[in-house]
């Protein structure tokens, strides 16, 4: 049976989601405008989404979404 390799994260999740966005962002401004940029435009505004999500769900009270 296979080991599973575990490691400990040394950023919360909404720090990774904000810096995956940023670097995307980047990305993004680096391309021409097109299909791509558009791709990668989209997926910072998902992760956007993803880090409000977990801010809420992490939240101490639950409130639902603004």
């Amino acid at each position: 049976m296979k080991k599973r390799r575990r490691f400990k994260q040394t950023l919360s999740l909404r720090e990774r989601i904000e810096l995956w966005g940023e670097s995307l962002r980047n990305q993004a401004a680096l391309l021409p405008p097109g299909h791509e940029r558009e791709v990668l435009l989209k997926k910072v505004t998902a992760a956007g989404a993803a880090s409000c999500l977990d801010e809420w769900v992490n939240s101490r009270g639950l409130q639902p979404p603004k």
